[in-house]
């Protein structure tokens, strides 16, 4: 599987931006996908997961709230909303799907596939 991350940008803190991961090579239905995060000088962490099917969902304490992720199997893509921005929100966003127990759906190391990454840069 190929990832291809997209709508990464500028924003103003408070403001919103849209991420896209879009799939080729091979379907996501049967995939758990997730969102991850590396911030200059940090390790990569995790953002949000979504179950196969989307009935279920996780995220960071950091993001609750502000972040809901979604996805469209028919389109072979998974989406990031974001909103309330912070400029502690400044990373580059990774996707990734992968095939494990839930249990384990935020734990990096799990996932087969990640895409190349999309800056998201917030201003205060």
């Amino acid at each position: 599987v190929q990832l291809q991350a997209s709508g990464g940008g500028l924003a103003q803190a408070g403001g919103s931006l849209r991420l896209s991961c879009t799939a080729s090579g091979r379907t996501i239905r049967s995939y758990v996908m997730a969102w991850f995060r590396q911030a200059p000088g940090k390790e990569r962490e995790f953002v949000a997961v979504i179950s196969r099917g989307g009935s279920g969902t996780g995220y960071a304490d950091s993001v609750k709230g502000r972040f809901t992720i979604s996805r469209e199997d028919a389109k072979n893509t998974v989406y990031l909303q974001m909103n309330i921005l912070r400029p502690e929100d400044t990373a580059v966003y990774y996707c990734a799907a992968g095939s494990m127990a839930w249990s384990s759906a935020q734990n990096e190391h799990m996932y087969y596939y990640f895409g190349q990454g999309t800056q998201v840069t917030v201003s205060s």
